[in-house]
């Protein structure tokens, strides 16, 4: 008898092993259609993706940055230029 116990408990244990990897794999799958359908919505309200908003955000502060000198350099011309 000790041996159908020990033979039970072993394909208990191959069917609790089996039922973990196939679980795992679900989650792999759902996670996968998760990620599909998220990408979907965001792509249909015209979201903008966190590295594309970073770059556009580096190019206004570098186009400010310039603007700013570029005033500044054309108030001294004006400066110079006036009439006293």
């Amino acid at each position: 008898m000790p041996a159908t116990n020990s033979r039970f408990f072993d394909e208990l244990a191959k069917l609790m092993t089996n039922a973990a990897g196939a679980a795992q794999g679900v989650r792999k799958e759902v996670d996968t259609l998760v990620q599909a359908q998220v990408e979907r919505v965001l792509n249909n309200l015209n979201v903008v993706k966190r590295e594309d908003f970073d770059v556009v955000k580096d190019m206004a502060e570098k186009a400010r940055s310039e603007n700013m000198k570029l005033e500044a350099r054309i108030a001294e011309l004006e400066k110079k230029l006036s009439p006293q």
